[in-house]
């Protein structure tokens, strides 16, 4: 369970690895479209049709963001009540609850823009907290250090 765990916690943070190269990926199209004279206006974005080179970024990060990472940390936090890490819950639900505000703050943007800030520093925290969930599950507890060491003295 430990491993399941510790993949799945992976996948979150390959995620928001996949997230920062798709929206640089889509931004870069478009600032490239425009500077040779194309219009990115209500009509292209309606039209659902892909105009130009690195649009496809765009929806990469919808169904990433939207999608994949999400259901991948309600699934760390499921198998969290089945691996025997200390804190293991509490992790897969810090890393779930910065999930859920990355998602809001995303959706919120086309309101507010001003988020986008917000939403680019917390995909960063989304990334260390899925790392240091991964990692910290291959160190042995402090309990485990001392069943250990108080086994080879005893030997």
């Amino acid at each position: 369970m430990r491993r399941i765990y510790s993949v799945i916690a992976w996948i979150v943070a390959a995620g928001v690895i996949v997230q920062a190269a798709a929206i640089a990926f889509g931004v870069g199209g478009m600032v490239h479209f425009v500077q040779e004279g194309g219009v990115v206006d209500k009509a292209l974005i309606e039209s659902r049709q892909l105009a130009y080179t690195g649009e496809l970024g765009f929806w990469i990060h919808a169904i990433v963001g939207a999608g994949v990472i999400p259901l991948a940390a309600v699934a760390l936090l499921i198998v969290a009540f089945f691996v025997r890490v200390p804190r293991a819950r509490l992790w897969a639900a810090i890393v779930l609850g910065l999930i859920v505000a990355q998602a809001t703050l995303g959706f919120a943007l086309r309101d507010i823009p001003y988020l986008g800030l917000v939403h680019g520093a917390n995909a960063l925290a989304v990334l260390f907290a899925a790392v240091f969930t991964a990692v910290r599950v291959r160190r042995p507890s402090r309990a485990n250090r001392e069943e250990a060491k108080s086994n080879a003295v005893a030997a």
